[in-house]
């Protein structure tokens, strides 16, 4: 007998009302495959929260499906408005433009009008460490200076959520700790903060509190620390001995 989906519920919370984030028995299915499975989480502002698993798990879909990138299959999404958040990509796009009018375009597609835009988006390319790639194309950035370029736009927008998906996948050790002081910024200036990853070390340096997947599934949410010292499923146990062995 073939499942029966429910159709979805899909609401925008209000700025400042409530949790940033909340998902209730979401699932999504494509083709058939179910990417992710009666997922419950809600996030409050302020938080600090790592999503983490082996890749498969579902970590990235779930950042699509709470940016509103994606939609669900069933169950209830209460998610920011679009304007009150932003995601950083794996791999940031490559525009056709220079570092600088790439973050004009950004804030002027959130209404900020001249000369305010190119204010704002000098001020966060200094932030960010780039003004001296203000006038150089975005395509010719290393990784790192391409990802602290996202991170600029984040900076420039100062959204309510940031969510990052394994933003560091890609880049050398200096560039990952510079991005993972960055996100510190970030969330000091008021942005709470969703990661996803699979690196262990990155995730107990950043996290204050771990969701883990596997499977599409959250099989654990809880403290980072009382999850590294003692995780409770066996799933979890497996991947951190496998990730530290």
């Amino acid at each position: 007998m073939a499942e029966t989906i429910e159709p979805n519920v899909e609401r925008v919370t209000a700025e400042g009302a409530g949790p940033v984030l909340s998902l209730v028995a979401a699932s999504l299915v494509v083709g058939g495959r179910a990417l992710l499975r009666d997922v419950d989480l809600s996030v409050e502002a302020g938080e600090c929260i790592v999503v983490l698993g082996a890749n498969g798990a579902g970590k990235s879909t779930l950042l699509r499906l709470a940016n509103g990138i994606v939609a669900a299959s069933s169950g209830q999404v209460h998610r920011l408005p679009a304007r009150a958040q932003l995601m950083l990509l794996q791999r940031p796009p490559q525009m056709r433009r220079s570092a600088l009018d790439q973050l004009r375009f950004v804030l002027a597609t959130r209404g900020l009008p001249e000369p305010a835009r190119s204010e704002r988006a000098r001020d966060a390319l200094t932030a960010c460490g780039l003004a001296a790639c203000a006038e150089r194309a975005v395509r010719r950035l290393s990784g790192g200076e391409q990802q602290r370029l996202a991170l600029a736009a984040a900076w420039a927008c100062s959204p309510r959520l940031l969510l990052a998906d394994e933003p560091a996948s890609n880049l050398a050790p200096a560039a990952t700790r510079e991005l993972e002081r960055l996100l510190g910024e970030l969330r000091r200036r008021g942005a709470t903060l969703i990661v996803s990853t699979h690196n262990v070390a990155q995730a107990k340096r950043l996290a204050e509190r771990i969701v883990f997947m596997d499977g599409g599934r959250i099989v654990e949410d809880r403290p980072a620390a009382d999850f590294f010292s003692a995780p409770h499923s066996a799933a979890a146990r497996d991947y951190l001995q496998g990730e530290t062995a």
